[in-house]
């Protein structure tokens, strides 16, 4: 079963639309709360490596389907995509279990 080109394309395009949504009220609140600042502002740029280094393993494909790209750099490229998500998967997993641990701890 091959996936179109342009699917990827619209995945990455619909990722940045969201970190667009998400900056102006998730990533302010957190900012608002106090020291959070400096976190939001990471979070951000790491959400934004992702999508941007989505963008290029797109841009190097869409290349290679073009005839100009070489299969090496899309394969670089896409191995980097595939590290940069995973990154943030463990990222989101390790905030998301230490939030549980706070919420257990007895007042």
């Amino acid at each position: 079963m091959a996936i179109p080109v342009n699917a990827a394309t619209n995945a990455y395009a619909s990722a940045a639309k969201l970190l667009q949504q998400a900056r102006p009220s998730a990533l302010n609140q957190v900012a608002e709360a106090g020291q959070g600042d400096d976190f939001a502002k990471m979070l951000g740029q790491a959400v934004q490596g992702v999508v941007d280094s989505g963008k290029v393993a797109d841009t190097k494909a869409m290349e290679m389907v073009n005839g100009r790209g070489d299969m090496v750099d899309v394969v670089t490229a896409i191995s980097q995509t595939e590290l940069a998500m995973d990154t943030m998967v463990t990222v989101r997993d390790r905030v998301i279990s230490a939030y549980e641990e706070i919420m257990r701890m007895p007042i």
